[in-house]
């Protein structure tokens, strides 16, 4: 798993040219995009949406379950993502949006979705088999991200996915098991060991929060939630009193250059109670000077703070027994 993770920097010119390579049409007139996946097949849609921002000129949705949205017009650009390919609720999707006769790719290793795509003259965009679901984050980002250009949804990254390889190289060197016993990564392990973290995001930094969260569940085996920011500010600050009193509950608060000036207020209230009810509260903040280099920063942050802390745990980051048993039941 920590290889995983410090490949990300490679992963990024080879995810590109992976998606370039599977022969998907371009269209400039998609109503829209959509991205059917679940776990880590769908944080790519989320990330995705995060980097671009503004940018996007068509909308782009991120389903998780068994059916498009009512709404889907069929001129929308369906992308179909699972690592295994024999994700349930991914391939009634992928039935549901060649019945609707929306423009299709896919997004996979194999399994039965690559079979029904090349069976339906479908493109498959592979992916390299052998890792976890979850590890195959920048192929699932960079996928997207090169459909949604490819498609008319948003425009082409390459420019910054080109940086985005020098700043994760860096970090790398940074945070990686090879740096000092007080870098950043390491640190925030050893402050949120044995704590329940609830990692806030805000615009930017959403995306990035779940994927901390899911990857701690994931890879340290242990609860942790995400917020966002500032709609915690109106309802979950109220919990944290009690609480504090059920469980360990620690405060993590992903922050972004590019987030609104209010959102910052948002963030020092909020971590300020957290503090008066004497909850760990973490401040953080993205590097980079694109928006894919930040949230990319965000990840790698998250991804090895997450197998730091299964390496505190003595866990092993690729074990995930329930979710196992849980699929062979369904």
């Amino acid at each position: 798993m920590l290889g995983d993770v410090l490949a990300q920097p490679l992963q990024l010119g080879d995810a590109l040219w992976r998606t370039q390579s599977a022969g998907i049409r371009p269209r400039d007139l998609a109503a829209g995009m959509v991205v059917c996946g679940m776990g880590g097949s769908a944080i790519g849609g989320d990330l995705a949406k995060a980097a671009l921002g503004d940018r996007a000129t068509r909308p782009m949705t991120v389903v998780r379950g068994y059916a498009l949205e009512s709404w889907t017009p069929p001129e929308s650009f369906v992308l179909c993502s699972s690592y295994s390919g024999n994700t349930e609720e991914t391939l009634a999707c992928f039935e549901a949006a060649g019945a609707a006769g929306a423009q299709r790719a896919v997004l996979t290793t194999g399994g039965k979705l690559a079979e029904l795509a090349r069976e339906e003259g479908v493109p498959v965009i592979g992916i390299p088999a052998g890792m976890q679901p979850r590890a195959s984050v920048i192929y699932m980002t960079i996928g997207v991200l090169e459909c949604a250009a490819l498609c008319g949804a948003a425009p082409a990254l390459h420019a910054e996915i080109d940086t985005a390889t020098s700043l994760l190289e860096r970090l790398v060197e940074e945070w990686g098991p090879g740096a000092d016993d007080d870098s950043l990564a390491k640190s925030m392990a050893r402050r949120l060991d044995g704590t329940v973290p609830v990692i806030h995001g805000a615009t930017v930094t959403v995306a990035p929060a779940r994927r901390w969260s899911t990857q701690i569940n994931e890879n340290a085996n242990a609860p942790a939630f995400w917020s966002e920011l500032p709609e915690a500010s109106h309802n979950q600050i109220v919990g944290w009193e009690r609480g504090r009193r059920l469980a360990p509950l620690a405060g993590v608060f992903l922050c972004d250059a590019d987030q609104h000036p209010r959102v910052q207020r948002h963030v020092e209230l909020v971590k300020a109670e957290l503090e008066r009810l004497g909850a760990p509260a973490l401040q953080l903040h993205t590097e980079g000077d694109s928006r894919l280099e930040r949230v990319l920063s965000a990840v790698m942050l998250g991804d090895l703070v997450s197998v730091y802390m299964a390496a505190l745990a003595g866990v092993d980051p690729s074990d995930t027994a329930a979710l196992v048993r849980l699929k062979e039941q369904l």
